[in-house]
Formats: structure tokens, C-alpha cells, sequence
């Protein structure tokens, strides 16, 4: 991590000098015998560096695809073939070694198992007997080497760095081998005569003057034997180095064969270099957490550093250093799918408008704090700090300092953590104890993300967008920091926000394809079975129109609730449900809390107090709501007003458009009235489609209990029609209007005049349905007289100045109320702009489909924002 670190730091500087490096003396002669196996390093015929990774080694599938790459490209051009050891093999070497160390007898059959292991891969791949034998015998020999290293660890019980290393470079030692033998001029070089390290503070760094002619002569070498041909392929093994000064066995680190291949390609001037891996190329963010993340084109050499050193494990970040003073572009391609283009990374990017180009982040952050008055103004301060972990050996990969100087904030791996709060506290004891400064702080479980860009600094304004649309998702930023380049902003939040934090940051820099609105859908009865149909018919359409994702990630009823991050498919859902988990209220509500989905919608499609209930906790961890159901907006004033509040605190939504009108903009025009500066001074409406539809079908042929009945049957009424008949839910829809128009207002405020008897309000629906019938005589008898009058029958919702009333009124045929039809709804808005003729709003204001088109329309509308 160290030599990770150091490359960082003086990259941008060695950027600078790129170009005069680039021109550099003594560029090696022509070998003379040269066969063309390799560049002849003043020719100006084209030459490749591949380095294939441990997955690109590690089945059958993957090595033939290798061998079937290399030859393509060995038809036309020299080409030199990297390779790391097979899949999961270095980390075998060193749990096996552990094992002797501590005295367990059964590392043998570890080792007997990567033994059968590599047999088995050159029994599938090498189809020559003669060259299998010569392999296996080649093999066999370094296991031998191998099985005695292990004996003599676990006879002494004891494992030093020296014997560590050497058990290490067998797993590229080994594969290399068997990689040479694919080829019918494959010739197998061995990296530990050309690479070469020394020792600086315990740790091995590469002496790049003397691996850089060591290469030179090497290749030359190999050039001008006999035994080279036409289509000769140089295999070496990566990551193995040896120490300049005892000749023992090194590395170059864990990732190191990346950098073999980046030193190779320098030293020799190669035009290109080729990582070939198991991913596409570089993603625009980590394709596991985000699915919608794509693969980047093209990069600059800084933008990769920066991804790489955030923690994109597409290549090894020391690698980039050498090809880049050198200009030599590196190709990132996928070994499973070669004909995809990957990610091409060179100096610079031809018409690059994007400010965003990809997202990193690093688990497992603790942050530690130093701080204390006596830093304000102290030269050394920081270099104490930094000099302490060094010698330590911890990597810092962020740092934070606040102007006034009186702390500085460091990011570190979970597992330095303790370490670096040891040694620090031991650097400033004596401060510490003199009160100078305080005891280090340390906050761990927390993610360091960062946004890597060349163009943010011609971009005004992305630190402004990106601190915004993380707090609309309800994010503290714990630190933050960005260079004066202005190609990287890295920031620290809590772990358990790393998840929704990637996703918002890529759905709001438009690195997604698609904007992507998560939707958890409560009731699936009339109104939201409806609507369940109607965002299924759409989803396709708005993802190839508006590129907008409708991903339903939650459904419940009254039984069964299912939730699933990656989305639920409609199709399928009611079945999917009922294998859900048993609908509990507050269950689902920590579930659903307890998700931390970005971009998240709540849509309650029931009448439940309970459900609403929930709003409030949903707000506040920033879960926007969308609500047919009215008790929220209709309850006590102060709790109405709270939801509100809470809503533009978090700054996202609490939208119930369809609480009044189903789906008609009755709310959003009061809403734009008022907030444009008039008032309302008086609302008149029939509210309820239902009793609108009731005094509509009631005839001399039509009794009183049947247009009840057919109003349930339809399903314009309530589950239970009582709400409509006692006036309730007209109560409701008029305390909204009145509240959105400005007024305080409870429904025990409201006036109330009904129809119907308190007492047929009272004991169970089925006593009510055989009740209901005792009512008809008597509205048949008034039904007559207003028929006589020219009269209709309608249940109207009053506010003037703020008083509210509702009552069964007789219209004349004049009154824009008699016309209205089945069970649409209206509504009168006098107000001081329109005073001499009132606003008139008129339409369905009940059934099904055009209350959860009302619904999706709201969700719409926060989708749009």
C-alpha cells in the first residue's frame, strides 16, 4: 500500500515531465540477428505486452481463450505474454505455509490438492505427449522443490519473510510453465533474471535503472537465439522479482504482475500494453452494488490512478507509472469476452464532456482524529503524524485538515486502526499529558467513496451537487477533501450508507444509463392492484422514452409482504407474495427503513390508520411517500403539519394529490394558487364520487339500499360504505382543501349535516346491509317532491373564510351542480383573483383506475424533479 501511496503522491509532477522523458537517450541497437519474435527496440514494427490475471489462468475454459488471444495477435506482431499464477493459488501458497508453521500435519493434503490441481489443468489442455511429459516433469520438479520448503517450515516451526516470499513465487513460477507449453514456439523466461528490487525501510521497491537494462538485454538476448521463430510467444512470470544485492527470491506485491507487464512494456517500448482480466474494463462504479453501472471507453492516466487507488481492483496502481512517462496506452479487456472493447487509458481523451467519469470506494474506513489547541501554528505537526504510521508501515489514504489548524483527520483501514492510534498516542504522549492536545480519536465502520473526473475543474458546481444530493438522501458527510487539480473529491460516511451513497451519487451524475426511482407498493386491493397493472404496461416504455426506472422493490397486503432490492417482477408478483414474509406493520416498516434504498418512494394504496401511521418514520429516513390514503393529511393538524415539515427538512416528497378528486389536480392547483399569491376565500365541492353516484342512480325503480349496494359492487364506495354515508370521508377531503388553502382546521371543526341515522353507523357491516333497507320508503317520498321541484339531491362540502360545513343540499336545475353525472366530483374555487366567476374543476372523481393513475402520477412527479 505503501508503494501504492508514493506513486500517488508525485504522479501529477511526473505527468509534467512525461514528454521529455518520452525522448530519451540511448535507445538500445537493432539486434542483428533478429527474428522478429520480439521488437527490435529502433524497428518501427508494432509490439504487445499481455498480462493475463489469475482468473484469465485458472479453469480450462479461461486458458484456451488465452491461448486463442496470443495466437491472434502473434500472427502479426512480436508479442510478450505476462501471467499471474492460477486462480486462488497465491493465497493457497500462504495459507499452506501458515499451516506448516504452526505444526498441522494436514498442509500436506493443501499441498497435494494444488499438486493435483495444476496435473489436472495440463491433462485437459496440453494434447502433445511429448510436451505433456516435458511439462509434467518441469512441474514436478518445482513441487518437489516446493513439498521440501513446507517440510522444513513445519519440522522448525518457523516461517521468515525470505522463505515466505520463495513459497509465493512458485504459484507464477508454475503457471508460466504451463501457459509456454500452449504454444508451439513458446519460450518461457524467468522474471527473476531481469527484475529486480532492494531493500528501502523493509520493504522490497523495484531498482527501476538496473531492471530497465537488465530487460533490455534480456529480450535482446532471446531476440538473437537460435531457438527463436516467427511466431515465437515470450511467456514471463509476473510478480516474482530478485534482490539486487543477495540475489534472494522477491515480489513486487500482490497485484504485482500487473506491474511486471507495465515495467516490460516501458523498458521496451512497447505500443501497447493489454490487462486481461474478468471484467469488461474499468466500470463506471462497482457493478455488484450498482446495476446499472457500465464500462468506461476511455480514461486518462490520472482518472485511472485515482479509480485504482480508491479501490477499482481492475489493475494493480503502481502499473500506470511506468507505461505513462512513457505514453503507452494500456488496454483493460475481459479474457471471457474478448470481442468487448474495454477501456482504453492514455494521456488524453479526445471530445470528453463528461465532468464524472467513474466511482470508487473503500470499505472498512476508521477515521482518526488528532487534535488539540497547541497544532494551531506548529510547523511539524503533520509531519510527526505522517512520519509515525510510515515507520509503522500504515498507509494513510485520505487526509482532512480544518483551516484553523487545530485538527487534522486521517483515513485508515479498519485493520491499521488500533496500530495507528497506539503509535500516534505514544508520538504525542507528552502533550497528550499536558493537555496540549487530546487522546486520538477514532471512529471506525465508515466507507471512503470518491468521484474521479479530469473535468470537474472546468465544471462549476460539482461539489455543490454532489454534498446536496447526498443530504436529500439523508447522508452526513463525516470528512471531506479535494486536491487543487480537482480530478478527485473524496469523502468518508458511514458504512451502512455506502450502498445508497454509490447508487444516488451515479443516478445524479448521470454515470447511469437510466434515472432508477425504487417504489414500495402498500395495498394491493382496487386502487393499488390497479396500479401495479399500470406501472407494468409502462415500465418498458419509460425506460426507452424517458430513461426512467420504475423498480418496484416492495409489495404487501394485508397478509403477506415481499421485499427485494433488486426489484420484483409484475408479472408474477401475487405469487410472489404469498411466499413473502407475514404482514406485520412495524416489521415491515424496519425492513423497509432497515433497506437504505436510494431514490426511494413509500406508495400507500390503503385505508389504513396503522400504515399511516408509518409516514413519519419514513420521511425522516428520507423514504418519500406517496399517499391515496387519506387519514394523514385529514389528521390532527399539528401531525399534518409535522409530515410537512419533515418532508422539506429531508428535502423529499409527502404527495396525496389524490386524497381529494382521485385523480383530478385539485391539490396542485390550491397549491400553485397560493403559492403564487392569491387566496382562497371560499370552496364549494362535491367531494365524494360515491354519494354523487348514489343521488344519480336513486329512482321510483331504484331504491334508496340498492344504489348503496350497486356503489359497492362498482367499487366507487369505500370497502365499507358507512365512511361514505356518514359524511367521513367528504369531512376528510374538505379538511385538506381547507388546510392546503391556507386554514387550520380539524374535522371535529367541520359541520356536519347528514342522511343517514347515527345508529345504522353502529355494530357490524352485515347488521348494516340488513338495516339499510328500512331507509327506502322514506327517501322514495322525498325523491318524489324534489323530482316534482326540479330538484337533485347533492352532498356538498362548504369552506368560507375558513368555517366548514357538509350537508345534504337541493340544487336547481341553474346550479352547476345539478348536471353532474355518475360519480364525478367538483369543485368551486372563488378567490381574490378569480372572485365574479369561480374556477371550476370538474371530472371523475372516483373509481379505481383514475385514482391510481393519480397515484402514478405523483410518483411521476417526483421522478421528474
Amino acid at each position: 500500500m505503501e508503494t501504492t501511496k508514493l506513486f500517488g503522491i508525485f504522479f501529477g509532477n511526473l505527468l509534467v515531465s512525461r514528454k521529455n522523458m518520452y525522448n530519451f537517450a540511448g535507445r538500445m541497437e537493432q539486434c542483428p540477428s533478429c527474428c522478429g519474435c520480439t521488437r527490435s527496440y529502433l524497428t518501427d514494427s508494432e509490439m504487445k505486452v499481455l498480462k493475463f490475471g489469475g482468473t484469465s489462468v485458472g479453469s480450462v475454459k479461461s486458458i484456451l481463450s488465452l491461448k486463442k488471444i496470443v495466437e491472434a495477435e502473434a500472427r502479426t506482431q512480436p508479442v510478450i505474454v505476462v501471467v499471474s499464477a492460477l486462480n486462488g493459488i497465491t493465497d493457497k501458497l500462504i495459507v499452506t505455509s501458515q499451516m506448516a508453521k504452526n505444526g498441522d500435519s494436514h498442509y500436506r493434503e493443501e499441498f497435494e490438492a494444488m499438486v493435483s490441481r495444476h496435473h489436472q489443468m495440463i491433462d485437459a489442455i496440453i494434447t502433445d505427449d511429448k510436451k505433456r511429459v516435458d511439462l509434467f516433469n518441469s512441474v514436478d520438479q518445482l513441487f518437489d522443490q516446493l513439498r521440501s520448503i513446507y517440510y522444513g517450515v513445519y519440522l522448525i516451526h518457523d516461517l521468515s519473510e525470505k522463505t515466505q516470499d520463495t513459497i509465493i513465487s512458485y504459484g507464477e513460477r508454475l503457471s508460466s510453465h504451463i501457459v509456454a507449453a500452449l504454444f508451439k514456439n513458446g519460450v518461457r523466461m524467468n522474471a527473476r533474471d531481469f527484475i529486480r528490487t532492494e531493500n528501502k525501510q523493509g520493504k522490497h521497491v523495484l531498482d527501476t535503472e538496473l531492471t530497465n537494462q537488465l530487460v533490455k538485454e534480456a529480450f535482446s538476448s532471446v531476440c538473437g537465439s537460435s531457438a527463436a521463430t516467427n511466431k515465437t510467444v515470450l511467456v514471463v512470470p509476473g510478480f516474482i522479482a530478485r534482490d539486487r544485492d543477495s540475489h534472494e527470491t522477491t515480489n513486487l506485491g500482490r497485484g504485482g504482475s500487473d506491474y511486471t507487464a507495465a515495467i516490460i512494456a516501458a523498458a521496451l517500448d512497447a505500443d501497447v500494453l493489454e490487462i486481461w482480466t474478468d471484467v469488461d474494463g474499468f466500470m463506471t462504479a462497482d457493478p455488484k452494488v450498482i446495476k446499472s453501472a457500465y464500462t468506461i471507453n476511455e480514461l486518462s492516466y490520472v482518472e485511472a490512478m485515482e479509480l485504482c487507488n480508491f479501490g477499482a481492483k481492475v489493475i494493480y496502481p503502481p502499473t500506470i507509472y511506468p507505461v505513462c512517462i512513457k505514453n503507452i496506452p494500456i488496454k483493460v479487456k475481459n479474457t471471457f469476452n474478448p470481442e468487448h472493447p474495454g477501456t482504453l487509458i492514455k494521456d488524453k481523451i479526445d471530445d470528453d464532456m463528461k465532468p464524472i467519469k467513474g466511482i470508487s470506494s473503500i470499505k472498512g474506513t476508521t477515521l482518526i482524529t488528532v487534535t488539540g489547541l497547541s497544532m494551531v501554528g506548529v510547523i511539524g505537526v503533520n509531519r510527526r503524524i505522517f512520519t509515525t504510521l510510515a515507520d509503522r508501515g500504515i498507509s494513510v489514504f485520505m487526509v482532512s485538515q480544518a483551516s484553523s489548524e487545530n485538527s487534522t483527520s486521517i483515513g485508515v483501514r479498519d485493520e491499521d486502526a488500533a496500530a495507528a492510534v497506539e503509535v500516534l498516542n505514544q508520538e504525542f504522549q507528552k502533550e497528550i499529558e499536558t493537555g496540549a492536545m487530546f487522546p486520538m480519536q477514532a471512529e471506525s465502520g465508515l466507507a471512503t467513496i470518491a468521484i474521479v473526473g479530469e473535468n470537474m475543474k472546468h465544471t462549476p458546481g460539482i461539489a455543490g451537487k454532489l454534498f446536496g444530493t447526498l443530504g436529500r438522501s439523508g447522508i452526513s458527510v463525516i470528512a471531506c477533501a479535494q486536491g487543487a487539480s480537482e480530478t478527485n473529491i473524496s469523502f468518508v460516511v458511514d458504512g451502512r450508507f455506502l450502498r445508497k451513497s454509490l447508487n444516488v451519487l451515479h443516478d445524479s451524475f448521470f454515470l447511469s444509463e437510466y434515472k432508477v426511482l425504487n417504489l414500495f407498493i402498500c395495498g394491493i386491493g382496487t386502487v393499488g392492484g390497479m396500479l401495479l397493472e399500470q406501472i407494468r404496461t409502462q415500465q418498458q416504455i419509460l425506460m426507452q422514452k424517458k430513461r426512467l426506472k420504475l423498480n418496484v422493490v416492495g409489495i404487501s397486503d394485508v397478509y403477506n409482504f415481499v421485499l427485494d432490492r433488486d426489484g420484483i417482477d409484475l408479472d408474477n408478483y401475487e405469487k410472489i407474495l404469498r411466499a413473502g414474509e407475514p404482514a406485520n406493520t412495524e416489521n415491515m416498516r424496519d425492513e423497509i427503513v432497515k433497506m437504505n434504498i436510494f431514490n426511494s418512494v413509500f406508495v400507500d394504496c390503503t385505508a389504513s390508520k396503522q400504515i399511516a401511521s408509518l409516514y413519519q418514520t419514513f420521511l425522516e429516513h428520507n423514504i418519500s411517500v406517496v399517499a391515496a390514503n387519506k387519514i394523514a393529511a385529514s389528521s390532527d393538524y399539528d401531525s399534518y403539519m409535522k409530515l410537512k415539515q419533515t418532508a422539506r427538512d429531508r428535502g423529499v416528497w409527502f404527495r396525496y394529490e389524490t386524497n381529494v378528486g382521485a385523480g383530478l389536480p385539485i391539490i396542485g392547483t390550491i397549491n400553485d394558487l397560493c403559492n403564487s399569491g392569491d387566496k382562497i376565500l371560499k370552496i364549494e365541492a362535491i367531494l365524494s364520487g360515491t354519494l354523487n353516484f348514489i343521488f344519480n342512480e336513486i329512482a321510483a325503480d331504484v331504491p334508496f339500499s340498492e344504489t348503496v349496494r350497486r356503489a359497492k359492487e362498482q367499487r366507487y364506495s369505500e370497502p365499507d360504505p358507512r365512511i361514505d354515508l356518514s359524511g367521513t370521508d367528504v369531512i376528510r377531503k374538505l379538511v385538506i382543501l381547507t388546510r392546503e388553502a391556507g386554514y387550520k382546521v380539524e374535522q371535529e371543526d367541520v359541520e356536519k349535516h347528514l342522511f343517514v341515522p347515527d345508529s345504522y353507523f353502529e355494530g357490524s357491516l352485515d347488521d348494516f346491509w340488513k338495516r339499510l333497507p328500512e331507509l327506502d320508503a322514506d327517501f322514495e317520498a322525498r325523491r318524489k317532491v324534489l323530482e316534482a321541484e326540479g330538484k337533485r339531491w347533492r352532498f356538498v362540502a362548504t369552506m368560507e373564510d375558513g368555517k366548514t360545513n357538509v350537508a345534504l343540499k337541493e340544487v336547481p336545475k341553474d346550479h352547476p351542480f345539478y348536471p353532474l353525472e355518475g360519480s364525478n366530483n367538483i369543485v368551486l374555487l372563488t378567490t381574490e383573483r378569480y372572485k365574479e366567476y369561480p374556477m371550476l374543476i370538474q371530472g371523475y372523481g372516483a373509481g379505481a383506475a383514475v385514482t391510481a393513475a393519480g397515484v402514478f402520477a405523483n410518483i411521476m412527479s417526483i421522478a421528474n424533479i
